[in-house]
């Protein structure tokens, strides 16, 4: 037995749940969380992230426009729009990376698990920046003053929909984020950087990942199984990116795009 490996793969475990202990999802149901101030960004505990879902065997990639570094794919999409074309319109809105926000939050009842990460899309995001913006309201964020969000989540049953619904509602009362200084210590320190909890893909590597998509092998088998739990989307989770226009016109736009 290779022991070495056997060490190596009780590693890699270990830091797969670690990691996905970092973020939280709202179940079925209602719950209640507080947004907490953000360790990385004082300023600001909004993080907007880009991501490209199902890229090639259904896998998510993190986009480097994240950061405002060149992303391949974001590349091809904006030429692809820019043919006239309305099917290679359509496909290039496809393809470009998806934002996803996320902020830190304390689980109410749940304050000694630390503070995890809770990933939205735009409706949601909107509507926490309308009531931030609300003289009424203002900082939700503030560790004495501010204000816990209810959260429910509708399943796609419930909803009647392919996604299912995320509703918010802002409390009215002004509430501390806790009484316990140590706890509220706690929090404030002991804050991972969500960015070091995903890995940028190269330049290279996305290209590839474009290649392969737009050209996959006989053997290749599209499947739901790829997409890594921290990274799904709530709202577009289902997104398909299938090719409308023909294999020939992608694969001449592709090579021109990056081998002329």
């Amino acid at each position: 037995m290779d022991i070495n490996a056997i060490k190596s793969k009780l590693t890699q475990l270990q830091s797969t749940t670690s990691t996905k202990e970092n973020f939280w999802k709202p179940e079925p149901g209602k719950q209640v969380v507080r947004i907490v101030p953000y360790k990385h960004n004082k300023e600001n505990p909004f993080i907007e992230l880009f991501f490209h879902y199902n890229l090639g065997n259904n896998k998510t990639y993190m986009s480097p426009a994240s950061f405002g570094r060149p992303d391949p794919v974001e590349e091809f999409a904006n030429k692809l729009k820019s043919t006239g074309n309305k099917d290679e319109w359509i496909q290039g809105k496809r393809l470009e990376p998806k934002m996803r926000t996320f902020v830190p939050v304390v689980v109410r009842g749940r304050e000694n698990e630390g503070v995890k990460f809770w990933g939205f899309g735009k409706t949601v995001y909107q509507e926490l920046l309308s009531v931030i913006a609300d003289p009424d309201y203002g900082d939700i964020t503030d560790a004495t003053s501010g204000r816990d969000i209810q959260i429910e989540r509708q399943t796609p049953a419930e909803a009647g929909n392919q996604y299912g619904k995320t509703t918010v509602r802002v409390k009215p009362n002004m509430t501390p984020i806790t009484e316990d200084s140590d706890l509220l210590q706690s929090i404030f320190d002991n804050q991972a950087d969500l960015t070091e909890l995903y890995t940028e893909p190269t330049y290279d590597e996305l290209k590839d990942a474009l290649s392969n998509f737009l050209n996959p092998s006989d053997d290749t088998t599209e499947t739901s199984e790829g997409v890594t739990a921290s990274t799904t989307p709530t709202t577009n989770t289902g997104t398909t990116t299938t090719a409308t226009i023909k294999k020939e016109e992608v694969s001449d736009a592709f090579d021109e795009l990056f081998n002329s």
